[in-house]
């Protein structure tokens, strides 16, 4: 357990200190090198077939995130780091008639999954379609779909590890118990929820021109959508036309999807399949923008 804020700002600092949050808050970088191998994205040998060229692109895609500090500190630090934070200061404050602990951790893996799965890359489409790596792996032989889905498969696989890790340390750190039979809510909503949002960042990057605009954006898109949708702040304590707009949106659903099973009322499989059922519709609107508008090419006269 652990014990006061002030030990838990210590903590603070010293994960600041040791992991570099400082340089990863800096413009996005690219790789510093690109190696031909898998900028081609290069097929393994072997014959695998398609499943064999996901897994492929999704291990080139690991790679390339573990090289990016922006993207570590965006992706993995951020949320350990809030939730640290906040069950540290604020987690034994009650929030509807329940421990406040039980409102971050559900709040704080939907934030995980949505930094995983949209932020990180709309950031990282934008820039590689500038810089011009999207059209030279565009011009290899593998087909488009496998550089999506290596992609798609990346933020699954990254929702699910941080979902891991930040229910584990609301467990062990706080006393957050997670039922044995929420699992599988938890689990559906976190790859649902990966989906919708690489969707939409596909069709999000296609209305950015520039990577230096690419960032910017995306804050000033997502900040006021996570504070109005539960996230940080409990949304029963806001106006209800704002609770009502920020229903509409994904974030929000993403949001109750993952609050529910760690609700005392829940039974059973606590599924909340309305939330999900309204990812998808956004998830289908988001496929269709970016099938008619994604391009691999640079420049304001691209073309698809």
């Amino acid at each position: 357990m652990f014990h006061g804020s002030t030990s838990i700002v210590v903590i603070a600092v010293v994960v600041i200190a040791r992991f570099g949050l400082g340089r990863g808050l800096k413009a996005v970088r690219v790789p510093r090198r690109e190696r031909a191998t898998d900028d081609t994205t290069a097929a393994p040998s072997g014959g695998h077939g398609s499943v064999g060229l996901v897994l492929h692109q999704a291990r080139y895609d690991l790679w390339t995130l573990a090289r990016n500090a922006q993207a570590r500190t965006a992706t993995v630090m951020l949320p350990l780091l809030l939730l640290v934070l906040f069950l540290g200061m604020w987690g034994s404050d009650r929030v509807a008639g329940a421990p406040a602990s039980t409102f971050y951790v559900p709040g704080l893996v939907a934030l995980s999954v949505i930094a995983s799965s949209f932020t990180n890359l709309v950031i990282s489409v934008v820039t590689q379609r500038e810089s011009g790596v999207l059209k030279r792996r565009r011009a290899t032989p593998v087909p488009a779909w496998v550089l999506i889905g290596g992609r798609a498969l990346t933020a699954i696989a990254v929702s699910l590890t941080m979902a891991t890790a930040l229910v584990a340390i609301g467990w062990i750190g706080f006393g957050v118990a997670l039922p044995a039979e929420a699992v599988p809510a938890v689990v559906l909503s976190a790859v649902a929820g990966s989906l919708c949002f690489c969707v939409l960042a596909y069709a999000v990057a296609t209305l950015i021109g520039s990577a230096e605009a690419a960032q910017p954006t995306v804050q000033a898109v997502m900040l006021p959508l996570y504070l109005a949708s539960g996230i940080f702040i409990p949304n029963a304590s806001l106006p209800s036309w704002l609770r009502q707009l920020a229903s509409v949106f994904p974030v929000e659903r993403l949001s109750d999807a993952m609050h529910q099973p760690y609700s005392p009322a829940a039974h059973g499989l606590p599924i909340a399949w309305t939330d999900l059922g309204v990812m998808a519709v956004w998830a289908a609107a988001g496929l269709a923008v970016a099938l008619r508008r994604f391009s691999w090419l640079p420049g304001p006269g691209r073309t698809a």
